[in-house]
């Protein structure tokens, strides 16, 4: 079965906040959709279970052919969201690749077994509980650099450091290493992955977005 021609202009899907439909549809382009299916018989041959091919397939449905903005970490993220062959054992789990580096990378972005979306570094490092929470936090970055009086980056130890009462965790970006904070007039995006994923705390970093009023602060 051929890769199935697509509208380069993405339809977002269902279930996301307004702020990352609008996101997807204004600054997203969609890409020629690899068919998952055409090698269903090929990787059941290698022992893949059906519950992991359906699972690929059902990320390509929705993610498939999508490419975003680059993310202001993580050297911009996937360039091209898109299903690996699933790999792993029964007793660790299944994972696959979510789409290829935009440069050389010391690691990939996969889907782990439970449906996070993280890094497979050193070992593998959840950043988000599913693809639509790192789609969310992409959003929510684009959102708040459009609208923030000033943006401040903030590393290695100061992050630790930072106060965050007041702050309550923003939902809809299912953090689990990386996590997003709204407080009064800001926003604070911490970025733990890479320094858990690799073992490296120089790499902590955070983004403090300031000066925002009730929309920059929610936007949809």
């Amino acid at each position: 079965m051929a890769d199935r021609p697509v509208s380069s202009v993405p339809v977002a899907p269902a279930g996301l906040s307004r702020r990352a439909q609008w996101f997807i549809e204004t600054e997203g382009v969609r890409v020629c959709r690899r068919d998952v299916a055409r090698h269903r018989d090929v990787w059941l041959g290698h022992g893949i279970p059906v519950a992991e091919i359906d699972r690929a397939a059902a990320f390509q449905d929705r993610w498939g052919g999508l490419a975003l903005p680059p993310a202001p970490f993580y050297e911009g993220g996937p360039r091209v969201l898109a299903a690996g062959c699933p790999s792993g054992t029964p007793t660790q789990g299944w994972s696959f690749r979510a789409g290829d580096c935009r440069v050389s990378m010391a690691y990939g972005f996969m889907i782990g077994p439970d449906g996070a979306f993280g890094i497979d570094a050193d070992r593998w490092t959840p950043l988000h509980a599913s693809t639509d929470g790192w789609v969310e936090a992409l959003a929510l970055a684009a959102h708040a650099r459009r609208w923030a009086t000033t943006v401040t980056r903030v590393k290695r130890e100061a992050v630790d450091s930072l106060d965050l009462g007041g702050f309550e965790p923003v939902p809809e970006v299912q953090g689990v290493t990386d996590t997003w904070w709204r407080g009064k007039d800001s926003l604070i995006a911490v970025y733990r992955g890479e320094a858990e994923g690799l073992d490296a705390p120089q790499c902590l970093e955070a983004h403090v977005y300031s000066g925002l009023d009730e929309w920059g602060l929610y936007g949809g």
